[in-house]
């Protein structure tokens, strides 16, 4: 056992550890950082870091290159990627003096919940590529800290797997609306058994964008058949696989060691063994099916009542950039809006999300919660996005990042050094709740 020395006598780790978390709090700081400082007077340092910078940076040396850069990457130039974070930059808080913050409420009500913090896990697609666990881990991690998940359509792990390892937890699903009316109804029927309290209809994917760091790799991992589990577990989406696909002939590949990879990695990653999948080709009809049917570009507000009649959720909308698509949405009955650009991924020289949030924000009106994510990476950039008048603020690369260096353990630092951080500047901002976070917080600087 590690000794540590006060003077000349010797400590044992433990001992000291159990020492040092008997001392009074003197400092109403935030548990986590305080563990943070107690553990390491112990010896022990946070599993992954804690500077996002270093967070991203450690874990591009831990992932494959086809997954940093799948995860990482942007659209084209990916100037909206960087756009994300100028927008956050240019907005400063101004820190209010001789104010009591010793009790702080950093909690928010949304869709009939109340909860701890207004943090929410982002829908990140393909986490297998991060880590073996994927989004059981991320949901664990979710679970624990009481912040809600948003399963991705795009998956590694079933919706019900993950519900099941978050108990009570909150937890919303997200839709990609397909071009098969039956699987998503199917998928909001899922959702609804396994105790979603909201949809997520994201909305601005009915194309995949063009994504350079992916192109030049080659790489797409639904052809691989990883991120294909919500639909693999689906009865709706498996019960069709026999039938033919309306114009589709069969890809001709040539035989290389590359596309026997491909295949091998199809078949294992399709419920039923790999052996099973390989002779009856099972694998490679989910794969062509799921390309087939994944995105719906004819997608129209027209289509909102199908789903509005088949599921009693709340229905948020996101990808909305434009204030007149915020008003078109509240008449089209949803009950929330997600300003989001899909962190960058989609349109190069796209307005960065919390550029636009101010203008919907006023469009809304207050009728429904307005959430935002894309570009946020630390406490600060949450109490900004609260004072431009966000509900609830969305994380996604961050907690990905502490998956693949940590898993389970690596999502619940990432998230809770979030909430953390988020509540420490609210409080020296001048600010004892959530409700006291306004327009009055911030500058913005030309």
């Amino acid at each position: 056992m590690r000794v540590l020395r006060r003077g000349a006598a010797p400590i044992r780790r433990a001992a000291y550890q159990n020492d040092c978390r008997a001392v009074p709090d003197a400092t109403p700081t935030p548990k986590r950082q305080t563990d943070i400082y107690l553990a390491g007077a112990a010896g022990a340092k946070p599993r992954v870091p804690v500077d996002p910078a270093r967070l991203e940076a450690d874990a591009s040396r831990a992932m494959s290159a086809a997954a940093y850069a799948y995860v990482a990457g942007g659209a084209g130039s990916e100037e909206t990627v960087r756009a994300n974070r100028r927008a956050f930059e240019r907005r400063r808080l101004v820190p209010r003096v001789l104010r009591d913050v010793s009790v702080r409420d950093t909690s928010v009500e949304l869709f009939g919940r109340r909860l701890p913090s207004p943090l929410v896990v982002s829908p990140v697609g393909v986490l297998e590529l991060a880590h073996p666990d994927a989004d059981l881990a991320v949901a664990r991690a979710a679970a624990s800290l009481g912040i809600p998940m948003v399963f991705s359509s795009q998956a590694s792990v079933p919706m019900e797997a993950c519900a099941g390892a978050m108990h009570t937890s909150p937890r919303w699903f997200q839709l990609y609306w397909s071009r098969d009316d039956e699987l998503v109804e199917s998928f909001a029927r899922r959702a609804e058994a396994c105790g979603c309290d909201a949809i997520v209809v994201t909305l601005d994917t009915t194309l995949l964008g063009w994504r350079p760091r992916d192109l030049e790799l080659g790489h797409l991992p639904f052809l691989r058949g990883q991120g294909i589990a919500q639909y693999t577990s689906d009865p709706v989406f498996m019960r069709k696989l026999a039938e033919p696909l309306p114009g589709a002939a069969p890809a001709r590949v040539r035989p290389t060691a590359a596309a026997v990879r491909t295949l091998l990695a199809m078949a294992r990653a399709v419920p039923g063994g790999a052996l099973r999948n390989l002779r009856t080709g099972t694998a490679r009809a989910a794969v062509r099916r799921f390309v087939a049917t994944y995105s719906r570009p004819s997608l129209t507000w027209a289509d909102l009542p199908f789903l509005r009649a088949r599921t009693r959720l709340p229905i948020v909308l996101k990808g909305i950039l434009h204030p007149d698509d915020a008003r078109r949405a509240l008449d089209a009955g949803v009950d929330g809006v997600w300003v989001s650009n899909h962190g960058g991924r989609q349109v190069d020289g796209s307005i960065a999300a919390v550029d636009a949030l101010p203008a919907i924000v006023e469009a809304v009106g207050g009728r429904a919660p307005v959430l935002m994510d894309g570009g946020v990476r630390g406490g600060a950039d949450v109490v900004r996005a609260l004072a431009l008048g966000a509900r609830a603020v969305g994380v996604g690369r961050p907690y990905v990042y502490g998956l693949a260096l940590a898993g389970e353990a690596g999502v619940r630092e990432v998230l809770a050094n979030l909430v953390a951080e988020f509540e420490l500047t609210m409080a020296l901002a001048g600010c004892r709740s959530v409700s006291e976070i306004d327009r009055g917080c911030l500058v913005e600087l030309h």
